[in-house]
C-alpha cells in the first residue's frame, strides 16, 4: 500500500455514522464479510476461501453485482462477477481492512477499511474507500477513454463511491442496531 507517498490517490472517500451499539458488536459484524449482501451496494455475499476468516492475510471471495445503469457510458463491469480480496488489517473493536487483489492474486492499492471508536452511548462507524495506483480494472476501464473521458470517469465514479458509502454505513446502523437491540 502507499499511504506514505506524496501522489494524489485516484480515490479516497468516506463515510460515517453514529451506532448504538459498543465498538466490539459493530466489529462483530462488519468483519463478517459474509454478511455484506445485508448492507453493501454491490458486494451480494461470498466466501472465506484462505486463512482463518476475519483475520490479517485471510482472503475473501466476494459475490457482487451491478446494474446496468450505473456510470452507464463507462465500460464497467455489468451484472455479476468475484473479486478477491486479502485482509490487511484485523484490529477487534478498532479497525478491518481488505485489499482487492489483481486476477495473478496480488494486492492492489484498492483498500476498503472499516474504523470505529466509542462515541457516547454508542461507536462511529467510519467507512474508507482509498485506490493510490490505478488496479488492474480501473487501468482496463480506462485503457480506450481519452484524457476528456478519463477525467469524466474518475469524477463520475467518485461521485459513485461516495453515494454508496453513504448507503453502507446506514443499512450497517439497521444491521447492527437490530442485532444488538435489547
Amino acid at each position: 500500500m502507499s499511504e506514505h507517498t506524496t501522489e494524489k490517490p485516484l480515490f479516497r472517500v468516506a463515510a460515517d455514522v453514529h451506532i448504538a451499539a459498543t465498538p466490539a458488536q459493530v466489529y462483530a459484524v462488519v468483519s463478517d464479510l459474509t454478511r455484506s449482501g445485508e448492507w453493501s451496494e454491490e458486494c451480494v455475499g461470498g466466501e472465506w476461501v484462505a486463512g482463518e476468516p476475519g483475520t490479517v492475510g485471510a482472503v475473501f471471495r466476494g459475490d457482487n453485482h451491478r446494474a446496468e445503469d450505473v456510470v452507464a457510458w463507462a465500460p464497467v463491469v455489468r451484472g455479476s462477477w468475484s473479486t478477491r480480496s486479502e485482509i490487511v488489517a484485523a484490529e477487534p473493536g478498532v479497525t478491518f481492512s481488505w485489499a482487492v487483489q489483481d486476477s495473478a492474486g496480488r494486492t492492489q492499492d484498492s483498500v476498503w477499511t472499516f474504523d470505529i471508536r466509542a462515541e457516547g452511548s454508542g461507536s462511529r462507524l467510519v467507512h474508507h474507500f482509498r485506490m493510490g495506483r490505478a488496479t488492474e480494472g480501473i487501468r482496463g476501464i480506462t485503457a480506450q477513454m481519452t484524457a476528456q473521458e478519463k477525467q469524466r470517469f474518475f469524477a463520475d465514479w467518485g461521485a459513485k463511491l461516495e453515494k454508496d458509502l453513504a448507503a453502507t454505513v446506514e443499512r450497517i446502523r439497521n444491521v447492527v442496531e437490530g442485532d444488538f437491540r435489547g
